[in-house]
């Protein structure tokens, strides 16, 4: 594909990928919990479940999903529930311990979260079948141009994924106090909430 295009690509994708959202919040509470190393393996769920889109905005399957009322209402369901279930685990919890003690045999279950908040946001699916296709030639291959835009995609995801699990070790001396963390936990569960909400009343 064209340098320029790929130039032009690379800073409007990178904001998408540093927006805060539920994945980015959760990678932030992971690293704070359990550290780096722990945080950025459960983050590569989250590429697992996007490099799965990718494929189907390839082939062209996202756009029949994402046209498909039913179908995409049924994604939107799971994710906004999933969404107000985990807001709900961890207003419940106590305050999360920070410890790495346990982080691996953690990590399984923190790369299943990752997967599963990735594949049930609809928004997603919005993303790489109406801005990745902005920047194809459909003159040129479509399959490689979409291949190596969605690479860049994943990579400067991974770069969020490590930038916000970094600002989550950051928040480690913040929320070592049990009320602090038990306060953060809230926080983080009412903006979990706020988003499953918003996903189940939004029209697209």
């Amino acid at each position: 594909m064209e340098l320029w295009k790929l130039l032009l690509f690379i800073p409007a994708c990178f904001a998408l990928n540093m927006t805060p959202g539920p994945n980015n919040l959760l990678s932030m509470n992971n690293a704070r919990c359990y550290g780096f190393q722990s945080a950025f393996i459960a983050g590569l769920g989250r590429i697992t479940a996007f490099s799965g889109m990718i494929a189907l905005a390839a082939s062209g399957l996202a756009v029949v999903l994402y046209t498909s009322e039913t179908l995409f209402f049924l994604i939107k369901l799971v994710g906004a529930l999933y969404l107000l279930w985990i807001a709900f685990k961890l207003w419940r919890s106590q305050a999360s311990p920070v410890s790495d003690v346990n982080a691996t045999q953690n990590r399984a279950a923190l790369v299943r979260q990752e997967f599963a908040l990735a594949a049930g946001n609809p928004k997603a699916i919005l993303i790489f079948t109406a801005f990745l296709p902005q920047f194809v030639d459909v003159a040129g291959d479509v399959k490689e141009q979409f291949f190596v835009l969605g690479l860049t995609f994943l990579l400067l995801e991974m770069l969020a994924i490590s930038i916000y699990s970094m600002f989550g070790l950051y928040l480690r001396s913040w929320f070592s106090k049990p009320k602090m963390a038990a306060r953060f936990n809230k926080g983080c569960a009412t903006f979990l909430a706020v988003s499953g909400a918003n996903l189940l009343l939004s029209r697209q």
